[in-house]
């Protein structure tokens, strides 16, 4: 050992000796024996026993112990139930509820702009979305669209001039190539819309 560990081990030690000889010592804590009480009541308890038996000494736990309590026993009754119904043959399938997609939660946003402005807050993921694809006629419809031109004029700071120079971009490749790339009338059409307005 190194001359630093050991006056560390000393220093320790002499502390350990102080306190231990001038100060008094506390009486020692009592162990904490709810959790080695209720270890032993579940480990000891077949399944019948703890839908029954569960809360039997409730006045004993805190109300997180409680709830830690009553999520285990839940679980452990899901895991017999599906034990349960593998044995049976019968398979379980986990239904997993729909989110609705970023194109619904995007025109929900525009329509609660345009139609409930009280309720309407900024969110933008929604915005960027929005003018990510506003020239799409399969994702944004025609009213969705009108709408979206009323949003798009109030539109301020870096948003509108990125959305400026893109539809720039965009009207500038269409004109310039021989051969037009995939762009509509429709979406030509959108296009001009868009920077008359924001002009």
């Amino acid at each position: 050992m190194t001359k630093e560990k050991k006056s560390k081990k000393s220093k320790l030690a002499t502390r350990k000796v102080k306190l231990s000889t001038d100060d008094p010592q506390p009486a020692p804590e009592k162990p904490d024996t709810t959790r080695q009480k209720r270890k032993k009541r579940t480990r000891s308890q077949d399944p019948e026993e703890k839908s029954m038996d569960g809360y039997e000494g409730e006045e004993e736990l805190s109300p997180e112990a409680k709830r830690t309590m009553e999520r285990k026993l839940k679980k452990e009754r899901k895991k017999e139930e599906k034990k349960m119904l593998r044995e049976a043959g019968v398979e379980v399938k986990v239904e997993t509820p729909q989110k609705p997609s970023a194109c619904q939660l995007a025109l929900e946003y525009l329509t609660t702009w345009s139609k409930n402005r009280k309720e309407w807050r900024f969110q933008k993921t929604r915005q960027k979305w929005l003018l990510q694809h506003m020239y799409d006629c399969d994702q944004i419809s025609d009213t969705h669209f009108t709408m979206l031109l009323g949003y798009l004029a109030g539109l301020q700071g870096n948003a509108r001039q990125l959305t400026i120079q893109k539809t720039e971009a965009l009207m500038k490749e269409s004109d310039s190539t021989d051969d037009p790339p995939d762009i509509s009338v429709d979406k030509m059409e959108r296009m001009k819309q868009v920077l008359q307005l924001l002009f």
